[in-house]
This record gives structure tokens, C-alpha cells and sequence, in this order.
């Protein structure tokens, strides 16, 4: 889903996305629960609740792809994709020290990483970096207020999600593909596709 994001702006004001009132319970049928995740999924009302929030984003953003007016099935063959991809990294929990917390995690991140590429709701004002010390190599910035945090990084023909993790200074935000902005102050460390790496800081 990299690079996707031409004119989004244009089409989610188009796209009325109303956030459901998520009541507990997955969006499954738990009696053809599989996985190690699923049965767990169907056994605790938070993961249940957040389960049921999944579903609904990932609606939004399904009919975000289908209102494009060039790329839509690309789009939302690459968009089922991920989510597949999601889902087998979800019951990959079951390897994990605390398969509950790995389990809320990957959820809570999922709907971040949604929310912000589909730009299902409003973001903050976009923040101008400068990278290289070259004006001509930019980072724009949108922050959403997900939970965790997440942001969208655009930088030339690109597009990248961030979602904020933890930091013992600053703010963290990593993606896939090794991606790490790390921002102190008004300073960002950046770690970009390919493994490229430099510093921005804010336009002034």
C-alpha cells in the first residue's frame, strides 16, 4: 500500500465515515474460532470490542478504496491483502510471552495504521519537515489522534503510516519495513525504505 494516497484528501470528504458504537463481541461467528487468537478474541470482551472496532474501520476504509476514481481495484486487492497478512500475524500471538497483550496490540495497531492511510478521521495540521538540510527533500507530516498515536509521513511520491510505541525520550513512531521516525523537539531521526537514514527538522 506504499505510495498510495494521491487526492485521498479529496476523497474522504466525499466519504462520510461515522464511527459505530462498538458494543463487546468480535465480528465473527465464535463457534468457527480456529486459532489460539480467535478463541481468545471470542473469550474477552475488550479484545472482542476491539475486534468489532477492526471490522468497522476496515469497512471504511474498504469504501474509502471504491469511491477512487482510477486504481480502486488495485487498491482493494492490495488492502485485503494486508489485512490477510494482518490476520495470520494476529494468531502468530500464540508465540508470545503474554498472548493477551500481542493480541490487544495487534489490534490497537491495525486500527491506527487504518485510520491514518485512509484518513478516516480528521488529522492535526500538517507538520513541514525539512530533510538533508535540502528544502527540496520534504516530510509532511499529519498526526492522528488513534490509540496509539499514528501518523502519516508523505515524502515525494510516497506514503508512509507510523504508529507511536514506546520511547524513553521523544516520540517513537514506527512502521513496516524497519520505518522510524523519532522525533525530539523539533528534530526527527529518520530511518526510510531501503535503509536510508538522515535527520529533518521542522520548516521554519
Amino acid at each position: 500500500m506504499r505510495g498510495f494516497a494521491v487526492g485521498l484528501g479529496l476523497v474522504v470528504a466525499g466519504f462520510a465515515f461515522v464511527p459505530a458504537a462498538w458494543a463487546a463481541g468480535p465480528a465473527f461467528d465464535c463457534a468457527k474460532a480456529e486459532s489460539s487468537a480467535e478463541k481468545l478474541v471470542c473469550s474477552n470482551d475488550d479484545l472482542g470490542t476491539l475486534d468489532q472496532k477492526l471490522a468497522d474501520i476496515y469497512e471504511g476504509a474498504v469504501g474509502v478504496v471504491k469511491s477512487l476514481d482510477a486504481g480502486a481495484e488495485e487498491e482493494l486487492n492490495t488492502l485485503k491483502a494486508y489485512q490477510r497478512g494482518w490476520v495470520k500475524g494476529r494468531d502468530e500471538c500464540w508465540k508470545s510471552d503474554d498472548e493477551l497483550s500481542c493480541v490487544r496490540s495487534s489490534y490497537e495497531r491495525r486500527i491506527a495504521e487504518l485510520t491514518a492511510r485512509y484518513q478516516l478521521i480528521k488529522g492535526q495540521a500538517p507538520v513541514f519537515y525539512t530533510c538533508n538540510e535540502n528544502p527540496a527533500d520534504e516530510i509532511v507530516a499529519t498526526f492522528f489522534d488513534t490509540e496509539p498515536p499514528s501518523a502519516r509521513l508523505e515524502r515525494g511520491d510516497t506514503t508512509e503510516i507510523v504508529v507511536q510505541g514506546p520511547s524513553g525520550s521523544g516520540a517513537r513512531y514506527e512502521g513496516d519495513f524497519g520505518i522510524l521516525f523519532w522525533i525530539k523537539g523539533d528534530e526527527a531521526m529518520v530511518d526510510w525504505p531501503q535503509g536510508t537514514s538522515f535527520d529533518c527538522k521542522v520548516r521554519s
